[in-house]
């Protein structure tokens, strides 16, 4: 099978087809197209709650599955199951739920985002599940095989020493919700944190005199930093900026979707609290952001238009990610050889047709 289009890959646009194989993609090749389609890597979504009325944040695989379905219908194909701070018993009873998914391929593997934050920054966190860092638990956790990502906030007590764990057992260990200092945040970093959980949103804002986590995170080279491309978590001057200084190998895109994604408008809920989205934002009664109602696609657009390269933005929408979660050999970039994921964006960056594993969906 052959899909032509404008093909996206790493620092080029070019006409030609990609040539897929079963599953696999056979071979990406040059050659005249007569479409003004875009052919674009699948998205890699590696913080995303929920979306088109369901949740992954309950722990129901169920409305997990059916959450996973909306957003590979924008182009996600790999994604990551997020909870947000919760009793122990829901995140043990979540991975056990959610094995069969990652067995059948719906999901990646699960990220908890939480319960090891700052009551400080917890942002829309539920405060009544926050707790310091519990090695047995993550032992328990993490002995699924399917936890993927843990956001801890590095300042908290045992904190070096659960990101170190999670390093050594091949667990990515994000840093967010912090209220950790600049050298606080580069110790979380050396205990072997890879990623910074959705950059400037629920951490200490920067100060020329205490840069804080966000400058900590910028200036640690082998840490990715999450981008949330709506327009409310960050100003899109804000979001072309990060892009050109810290670079699309170094930021991924993300949604932090829940499930009022592609919803009305309307009461919604998440980690036990209300949440009411109007005109598109999601807040808690405290007017503090709860997530997002964004889809990858539309982020790809938002990024594209804050003045990022269509080429850039799909390496933070795809590779940048993919290769947050070990898999580079496997998703992320259009290749020969690698699993044949992939997007039909028309010259709008409007979805067209997305592919997961050389099959239509």
């Amino acid at each position: 099978m052959n899909i032509a289009g404008r093909i996206v890959r790493p620092g080029s646009i070019v006409p030609g087809h990609v040539t897929v194989d079963g599953p696999a993609i056979l071979a990406v090749e040059e050659s005249a197209a007569d479409t003004t389609d875009y052919v674009v890597p699948g998205f890699v979504d590696l913080h995303c709650h929920g979306g088109g009325g369901h949740t992954f944040t309950t722990g129901d695989p169920v409305s997990a599955a059916a959450a996973a379905a909306f957003h590979l219908a924008h182009g996600t194909t790999t994604v990551l199951a997020s909870l947000v701070s919760s009793p122990f018993d829901l995140m043990r009873d979540a991975v056990t739920a959610f094995q069969p998914l990652v067995e059948d391929g719906l999901i990646h593997g699960v990220h908890f985002e939480g319960p090891y934050l700052s009551a400080v920054r917890c942002g829309a966190q539920n405060t009544d599940f926050l707790r310091d860092p519990d090695l047995t638990e993550l032992r328990a956790l993490v002995a699924s095989g399917i936890v993927r990502a843990v956001t801890i906030a590095p300042e908290l007590p045992g904190a070096r020493e659960a990101i170190s764990f999670l390093h050594r057992n091949g667990v990515v260990a994000a840093i967010g919700h912090t209220d950790a200092s600049y050298e606080q945040t580069l110790k979380g970093v050396e205990a072997g944190a890879t990623l910074g959980t959705h950059l400037f949103n629920g951490m200490r804002p920067i100060h020329h005199r205490e840069p804080g986590p966000v400058i900590g995170l910028l200036a640690a080279r082998q840490v990715v930093c999450e981008l949330i491309a709506d327009g409310v978590h960050l100003h899109d001057g804000m979001l072309g900026y990060l892009a050109r200084a810290a670079g699309p190998d170094r930021t991924a895109l993300v949604t932090d979707a829940i499930d009022a994604a592609g919803m009305p408008d309307g009461a919604y809920e998440l980690g036990g609290q209300t949440v009411t989205v109007a005109g598109r934002v999601a807040r808690i009664a405290t007017g503090s952001i709860a997530g997002s109602t964004l889809t990858m696609d539309a982020a790809l657009r938002r990024a594209v238009g804050a003045g990022i390269p269509l080429t850039d933005a799909c390496l933070m929408a795809s590779t940048t990610p993919a290769r947050v979660l070990g898999r580079s050999d496997e998703v992320g970039a259009l290749e020969a050889g690698l699993r044949a994921d992939l997007v039909v964006l028309s010259d709008d960056l409007r979805v067209k047709r997305v592919m997961r594993a050389g099959e239509w969906i």
